[in-house]
């Protein structure tokens, strides 16, 4: 046998060789980065991952076979959300799940290439995070809170809880972005309702007891408080405070009725988690953020607590306990 030929034998030996090395090794599976505003135990935090996951399940993407997961915990502090946004960046993943704005914003200072799928904010166009609802551009989308919407509403149920209710103070937390629009849509129908509404203004974890000691001072008869991982993230300190000094309060959030606050009213947040989920396979796909419009949710919930409304010795009429898609007794 020549040389030439032996040489050409060799050749294929080792090319394929090489394919088959190549073909046995293991395919890269995308690491998806979730930015959570509560702790690894917190039952909510645990239901919304759920609800998320499951979506992707149901899409077909399931964890230790097509796709990772890498989990972060801000544990109810939102200046832990820089950090841990950074970490996920220089992990590589392929793309970035944050559940509150602070998180959003966290996610879009780290990154402006891996795409961003944001589950709740309040509004992402003031935010800076989209361009607009149907053409987000960049490399964020997802799921629009609606909340401005829904302050009218909020209020709408205290003063039916309440007949004789003056008076309201809101919780606001100035360094929420669109604190203002908040602030301004909840003054609007405060005044439509012949309610005079205070603003208890916050700008951070360190002046929230000031904030709230200023509540207990004040001649509120009752309290809103402004959806915000903030208040999330202190949600003990100012339920105590609400049972304490016998002041009805409404949230935005579930988590809060269910752990004995008196009333919620909010987006259903099992099912916008769920519905992130196929923003991100998507994304996975080869979508690009910048061409999937955002949605906004069209399922909400009325949650009361009798048990609560008993502490604090308030009879809720027949017609709103009516209206309550859920009682707790």
């Amino acid at each position: 046998m020549s040389k030439k030929v032996v040489g050409l034998v060799l050749c294929a030996m080792l090319f394929a060789l090489c394919s088959s090395a190549e073909a046995q090794q293991p395919k890269k599976v995308p690491l998806i980065g979730n930015l959570w505003i509560g702790l690894p135990t917190d039952v909510l935090t645990n239901q919304n991952l759920e609800a998320f996951r499951q979506g992707l399940r149901d899409l077909g993407d399931v964890e230790g076979r097509n796709i990772a997961f890498a989990d972060r915990y801000a544990e109810g502090y939102v200046n832990r959300f820089p950090g841990l946004a950074t970490e996920l960046v220089n992990l590589n993943v392929n793309v970035i799940v944050a559940s509150t704005t602070a998180g959003a914003q966290a996610a879009q200072n780290a990154t402006k290439t891996i795409p961003i799928v944001f589950a709740v904010v309040g509004e992402p166009i003031q935010s800076g995070f989209i361009a607009s609802l149907d053409r987000p551009g960049g490399n964020m989308t997802g799921l629009r809170l609606i909340e401005p919407e829904l302050t009218g509403k909020r209020l709408e149920l205290l003063k039916e809880a309440i007949p004789n209710l003056k008076r309201v103070a809101a919780l606001v937390n100035l360094a929420n972005p669109v604190y203002a629009l908040y602030l301004k849509e909840m003054k609007f129908a405060a005044s439509a309702m012949g309610i005079t509404l205070e603003s208890i203004d916050v700008k951070g974890s360190d002046d929230l007891d000031h904030a709230l000691n200023s509540i207990t001072k004040g001649r509120a008869g009752a309290l809103i408080v402004q959806a915000d991982a903030l208040f999330y993230g202190q949600r003990p300190k100012i339920m105590s405070l609400a049972l304490k000094n016998r002041l009805p309060a409404i949230y935005s959030f579930s988590r809060y009725v269910e752990e004995g606050g008196l009333m919620s009213y909010g987006p259903s947040y099992i099912t916008m988690f769920r519905r992130a989920a196929t923003y991100v396979d998507k994304i996975l796909k080869g979508a690009k953020p910048a061409d999937l419009p955002v949605e906004q949710p069209t399922k909400f919930e009325f949650i009361i607590n009798l048990k609560a409304a008993k502490q604090i010795g308030v009879t809720i009429p027949p017609n709103v306990l009516a209206r309550a898609d859920r009682v707790i007794k």
